[in-house]
């Protein structure tokens, strides 16, 4: 269940007020809806919103908003970590807690802890979902206030990827430790559901307008059992599809033997990134140790193509020092579905690629891209270089970059959302 922490400014609306007092007077039952509807109309019309970029500042604990278009200019900066203090008590008083914590410190944080992994606004633009992997959660933070109005632990210790579905009411967030995907009410944190995956859920999809969910699990990418022949060793990795309303499972398909089928036993079967086509008929994805990326025909269920993308020079092929085993971690879909962008992590560049011939535009250098999303307006790849501190936008049409601007610590999911128009960040920051 939730935690709802504690909000000083919580009053009964105007409306619940005049209705406690029409209640005792014992007229609520025979007041005409005549008289009702000009009470509800004092709500007013909602709120003018914008369009903008959270980017997740994963060692620092913030979220920069940046426009979503033109110049990408920093409009605000929100604390998703303000209850660092009460989190970190916690965690010392137990063990078990600590032990994970400082391994996820060692492993896939770098020798950072990682404080926010993903993010998604609600619909209405009043605040933030993020999960938080260090503190194994995730949170609602208002956006006016900076406060948190709720928070979600997860089962076992390290929360990951998210996903938002269509209508923007519910998150699926993956519970890596626990191999399950919670699926929260935005609004309240309720718990809606969960189910079972593979080893290690990572990346989640909402498809079919939002009645599916597809799980990624990427198995163990924090040893250094990386060599080919220990594959065996990463455990149950696997594609989960369920129903979103009932959770129930609907499909598992498991990669490793259509990677066979299509001659490439090679190949890793941990799918990292993946963006669909808008009709939905093409799922396109990473994985793990590959320069590249994988071409899927999901009626056909078979690997149509495979695309090798250029290796840097600079690059070790020593397997161990690439980050949680990504060669490559980033990977969307401009909106007409003709084009992909790829980060290619590890070889510090990004890419615009052909989709009908696979072929990639100019390698832009980046430093160590880890995301690859689409702006505001449809004609820009914008990808967060970790490496640098800053996203950088990659025109679509070119695929040249556009411009670069500055962020957090260690940027990494970059998400569209919504936040009111006047909005310049948290009065409480």
């Amino acid at each position: 269940m939730p935690v709802t922490e504690p909000r000083s400014d919580r009053h009964p609306t105007r409306w619940s007020r005049r209705v406690r007092a029409l209640g005792a007077l014992g007229v609520v039952a025979v007041l005409p809806l005549a008289a009702i509807a000009p009470a509800a109309a004092t709500a007013g019309p909602a709120p003018a919103l914008r369009d903008v970029m959270f980017v997740g500042n994963n060692w620092d604990g913030t979220a920069d908003v940046i426009r979503s278009t033109g110049d990408f200019a920093r409009i605000g900066r929100v604390n998703v970590i303000p209850d660092k203090d009460q989190r970190l008590t916690e965690i010392y008083l137990d063990p078990v807690r600590l032990a994970y914590f400082l391994g996820i410190r060692l492993g896939p944080g770098e020798g950072h802890d990682q404080f926010v992994d993903d993010m998604y606004s609600t619909p209405d633009g009043s605040a933030v979902v993020v999960s938080r992997p260090s503190f194994a959660d995730v949170v609602s933070i208002d956006l006016a206030t900076g406060r948190i109005n709720w928070r979600f632990p997860v089962s076992g210790y390290r929360s990951d990827h998210m996903a938002l579905s269509p209508d923007g009411t519910r998150v699926a967030v993956s519970a890596s430790t626990s191999n399950t995907v919670h699926v929260l009410d935005v609004r309240t944190g309720t718990q809606l559901g969960s189910f079972a995956t593979g080893d290690k859920p990572h990346e989640n999809l909402f498809t079919d307008g939002g009645r599916r969910i597809w799980n990624m699990s990427i198995g163990e990418v924090n040893t250094a059992l990386d060599a080919p022949w220990l594959d065996w060793t990463k455990g149950d990795r696997r594609i989960t599809v369920v129903d979103a309303d009932t959770f129930a499972q609907v499909r598992v398909i498991d990669m490793r033997e259509r990677l066979d089928a299509a001659g490439r036993p090679d190949l890793s079967d941990a799918i990292r990134p993946a963006a669909f086509t808008p009709d939905g008929s093409t799922l396109y994805f990473q994985v793990s140790f590959f320069n590249g990326l994988v071409e899927y025909d999901v009626a056909a269920d078979r690997i149509t193509r495979v695309k090798t993308l250029p290796k840097n020079p600079a690059t070790s092929e020593d397997r161990t020092t690439w980050v949680n085993d990504s060669r490559h971690h980033g990977l969307s879909m401009s909106p007409a579905g003709d084009k992909l962008c790829v980060a290619g992590t590890m070889d510090d560049y990004a890419t615009v690629v052909d989709r009908a011939t696979l072929q990639e535009g100019p390698l832009v250098p980046a430093q160590k891209p880890y995301w690859a999303t689409v702006s505001g307006d449809g004609k820009s790849c914008v990808i967060s270089e970790s490496g640098a501190d800053q996203v950088t936008a990659i025109d679509f049409a070119t695929g040249r970059k556009t411009v670069s601007v500055p962020v957090g610590d260690h940027p990494q999911r970059v998400r569209i959302g919504h936040v009111p128009a006047d909005w310049t960040g948290p009065s409480g920051r």
